[in-house]
């Protein structure tokens, strides 16, 4: 499927396909390589989230919060 022609999906397909790419995804995430900016990155994370600079956000309250602001 082309780029255009995913373009050309109603809104209700484009979502469907996300959850299903999202949920193979998370199936094999272990698969995928990492490279090592994405590690520091999320070191630098845990680190601010240790130091109290930052916080963990529950994902199913993020995703009902969305565009109810």
């Amino acid at each position: 499927m082309t780029t255009q022609e995913i373009r050309t999906l109603p809104i209700d397909e484009k979502v469907r396909i996300m959850a299903a790419i999202w949920e193979d995804m998370r199936d094999h995430y272990e698969d995928a390589p990492i490279s090592q900016d994405v590690i520091d990155l999320l070191k630098e994370r845990r680190s601010r989230i240790n130091r109290g600079e930052a916080q963990l956000l529950d994902w199913d309250k993020v995703k009902f919060a969305i565009g109810r602001g």
